[in-house]
């Protein structure tokens, strides 16, 4: 499948309307439709969803994921010269991509999504990790996403999906996993960008539980985890100490040895320390 739509390739896309990538956006243009057309797949079942999409540059994704069924699309771009590209495939697709210029880390999306949405992006490098835990950690829960598929930077997507006892694993994989089901779905070499990162890319799809796997306060949680990876070389009893001169009593009651170190305890026993905190 080379073509996806009539709409022209990416390349003379960009050609066209002098789309070079910018450094201090993050950018790192995927031209292959194909590729964009199989994470769009990744999403699931599109159709009769609204799909946020963050940094869609040219249009490579924006394009897979209407083509895939999307209902709508609402498509934030920080980049004014990407505004052009994007308004031609608004016009290829009537009335199911609008395209909001802003920086998605403070534009106000009220009203333009309608459930159920689904978000996919390959997101821009600078602000990926940022927007991921803001979508992990909402006031309320479920959030207002069915599901994410997200491209990053592969060494934070392991991150994400990382399991107790290895380097990987941290406060990513545990808020990641505490509401989520999250498994990386593809892997990208630099080659398939233009131009082509230092580092190899990876695509997770994180599906949202109905309510959280254990009981806990987020705010609580949070902190435990916070406190716990800061100092992540240190045995628990002098990492959380910072939670009271009793903090050992607490780690028992936990099930947590005093002496273990953060990666090496598992979720549950974290949500078991957030509620006696």
């Amino acid at each position: 499948m080379s073509q996806i739509d009539t709409l022209p390739p990416l390349r003379e896309v960009i050609a066209t309307h002098g789309l070079s990538a910018r450094k201090s956006l993050g950018q790192n243009f995927l031209l292959d439709l194909n590729l964009t057309a199989k994470i769009a797949r990744a999403a699931g079942d599109l159709t009769g969803a609204d799909i946020l999409e963050v940094g869609p540059g040219p249009g490579g994704l924006t394009r897979g994921l209407l083509a895939q069924g999307a209902r709508r699309v609402v498509a934030v771009e920080k980049d004014s010269r990407c505004i052009p590209a994007l308004e031609e495939i608004a016009a290829a697709y009537p009335g199911r991509l609008e395209v909001v210029q802003g920086d998605a880390l403070s534009v106000d999306l009220a009203g333009k999504l309608s459930a159920p949405v689904k978000i996919a992006a390959n997101l821009p490098y600078n602000v990926g990790t940022e927007l991921l835990v803001r979508w992990l950690t909402p006031p309320t829960w479920p959030p207002f996403w069915q599901s994410l598929t997200l491209m990053f930077q592969r060494e934070v997507a392991q991150r994400i999906v990382a399991t107790p006892g290895s380097k990987a694993y941290g406060r990513l994989a545990l808020l990641a996993s505490w509401r989520t089901d999250a498994r990386i779905v593809m892997d990208l070499p630099p080659s398939a960008f233009t131009p082509p990162p230092k580092v190899s890319s990876a695509v997770v799809h994180l599906t949202a539980l109905p309510e959280p796997r254990y009981p806990a306060e987020p705010a609580k949680l949070e902190r435990v985890v916070a406190m716990a990876f800061n100092q992540r070389r240190k045995m628990l009893r002098a990492a959380l100490k910072g939670l009271g001169p009793d903090v050992e009593d607490k780690l028992h009651a936990a099930a947590i040895p005093p002496t273990a170190r953060a990666e090496e305890i598992e979720l549950e026993r974290f949500c078991a320390l957030a509620r006696l905190v």
